[in-house]
C-alpha cells in the first residue's frame, strides 16, 4: 500500500464523513493504493460508525491528546507514506497531489505552508495569524536551522519508516514542533508546498487552547535547545557581568551624567554568578542527553570534557573560592584597623562584593565538578565509559537537544 491518510478524531461527527469522502475520492481519482485511516481518541458523538460506514478504518486511541492520537494512527498505518490533517474539513483532502509528488520525488517531511498557500478569512485567529505562528516559527527556525516556514501547519506529509525512526514522544499538540525539530536535527530531507486554510465546519469550539498550547510549543522548542535556552544567554551574562565588574571596582563611572557605583557593582556579580550557572546546566544537559541517547555526538565537547577531571575542577574552585576568602580577610582586616567602628561603604563594598562573588563562584565549580563525575558514573553497561562520544547510545538515534 502506498498512502495513508490520517485523521485524528475526537467528537468530528459534523465534518467526518466530508473528509473521508474527499480523501477517497482524491485517491481514486489519482489511481493511489490507499487507505483512510480515523485516529480515534475517544469520541462520544459516533464518529466510528459514520468512519466505518464509510469504509475508514478506525484505530481507537486511549491515550488523550493530539499527539498520542497522531502517534497511534501513525504506527497503525499500512500505506508507506502517510499525510495527515485534521478532521474538521479545514484542510482540502481532495487535493493532495503536491504532497504524493514530493513524497515520491524522495522528501522525507513534505511540510504544508499556510502563509504562501493562503488563509481564507475568518479560518485562523489573528492572535495565531501574527504572533502565535510567526513567533514560534521563528523560534524553531533560529534555534534548530530548521527550514520550514509554518512549524504548525497540520496538513503533512511523510515516510512513515523515517518518522517512526525518530521516536516522537509528545502527547498533546506540541506533537507538531517535535516532528519538524526532530526530522530537522536528524537531517530528514524536509521540503514546503503552499496550502490553502479555510475555515473548519464544526459549529462548535476548537480543541486548541491558544495560550496554554502557545506555552507548549514554546516550552518545548526551549527545553530542546539547551544551547539557547542555557549556553548562549549564561556567556553573555557572565561576560557581562565580569567585564563590569572590573570597571567599576577601582573607582565609580560616570556615563552620560549618571554615576554607577557599588550598587551597580551588586548587579554585576548577581549577573556573573548567574551566567556561570547557566552555562553549567548547558554542561549539565548535554552529558545527561548523550548518555541517554538523546544528544547526537560531538567529538569536541567530548574531548574539551575528557580535560575536565574531577580533580581539575576543585583546584579550580578552591582557588576561585581562596581569592574569595583572602579577600574577606583583608575586609576583615580594613574593618579591625578601624576598631570594628563604621566604614565608608563606597571604599569597603568594592572588596566585600568581590570577596562574596568568588566565594560563590567558587563552590558552584567545587560542586559542580562533584556533579559532572556523578553524570559519568554509568548506570548500565551501555554506558561505561564517563563523557566521551561512545556513550550516545547507538540503540537509540534519536538525538534532540543541541
Amino acid at each position: 500500500m502506498e498512502l495513508t491518510i490520517l485523521m485524528p478524531c475526537l467528537n468530528e461527527a459534523e465534518t467526518l464523513a466530508t473528509c473521508i469522502k474527499k480523501a477517497q475520492s482524491f485517491m481514486e481519482r489519482a489511481g493511489i493504493d490507499g487507505e483512510v485511516v480515523i485516529a480515534d481518541n475517544g469520541s462520544t458523538d459516533g464518529s466510528q460508525g459514520i468512519a466505518t460506514e464509510l469504509g475508514a478504518r478506525v484505530v481507537p486511541i486511549d491515550t488523550r491528546g493530539y499527539g498520542s492520537a497522531l502517534r497511534g494512527g501513525i504506527q497503525a498505518a499500512r500505506g508507506k507514506y502517510v499525510i495527515m490533517a485534521d478532521s474538521d474539513d479545514s484542510y482540502d483532502f481532495g487535493k493532495l497531489e503536491p504532497f504524493v509528488e514530493k513524497l515520491r520525488a524522495g522528501w522525507q517531511l513534505v511540510m504544508g505552508n499556510r502563509f504562501r498557500g493562503g488563509i481564507v478569512p475568518g479560518a485562523m485567529p489573528k492572535l495565531h495569524r501574527y504572533l502565535g505562528n510567526p513567533v514560534l516559527t521563528a523560534v524553531g527556525r533560529i534555534f534548530f536551522r530548521s527550514p520550514c516556514g509554518d512549524f504548525h501547519c497540520g496538513l503533512r506529509g511523510f515516510d512513515k519508516q523515517a518518522i517512526l525512526g525518530l521516536d516522537l514522544q509528545a502527547p498533546g499538540m506540541e506533537f507538531a514542533s517535535e516532528m519538524v525539530v526532530k526530522a530537522t536535527i536528524n537531517k530528514l530531507r524536509i521540503t514546503e508546498v503552499p496550502t490553502i486554510l479555510s475555515p473548519d465546519g464544526r459549529s462548535r469550539p476548537p480543541h486548541l487552547r491558544s495560550w496554554r498550547d502557545g506555552w507548549r510549543h514554546l516550552r518545548f522548542l526551549l527545553l530542546f535547545s539547551p544551547r539557547s535556552l542555557f549556553l548562549y544567554p549564561g556567556f553573555a551574562l557572565f561576560s557581562l557581568g565580569l567585564l563590569s565588574t572590573l570597571i567599576l571596582l577601582p573607582k565609580p563611572i560616570v556615563l552620560f551624567g549618571v554615576s554607577f557605583d557599588i550598587h551597580t557593582l551588586v548587579y554585576s556579580s548577581i549577573i556573573t554568578v548567574i551566567g556561570l550557572q547557566s552555562m553549567l546546566f548547558w554542561v549539565f544537559a548535554k552529558i545527561y542527553g548523550q548518555r541517554e541517547g538523546i544528544v547526537p555526538p560531538d567529538p569536541a565537547f567530548d574531548v574539551t570534557l575528557q580535560q575536565v577531571t574531577l580533580e581539575r575542577g576543585l583546584i579550580t574552585g578552591v582557588a576561585v573560592l581562596l581569592v574569595g576568602f583572602l579577600l574577606g580577610v583583608y575586609a576583615l582586616g580594613t574593618w579591625n584597623s578601624q576598631d570594628f567602628g563604621q566604614l565608608s561603604p563606597d571604599t569597603t563594598m568594592r572588596i566585600v562584593i568581590p570577596s562574596a562573588t568568588g566565594i560563590l563562584l567558587g563552590m558552584q565549580l567545587i560542586y559542580s565538578s562533584f556533579f559532572l563525575t556523578l553524570l559519568g558514573i554509568s548506570a548500565s553497561p551501555k554506558n561505561s565509559a564517563p563523557y566521551v562520544a561512545n556513550t550516545f547510545r547507538t540503540d537509540q538515534p534519536n538525538p534532540t537537544l543541541t
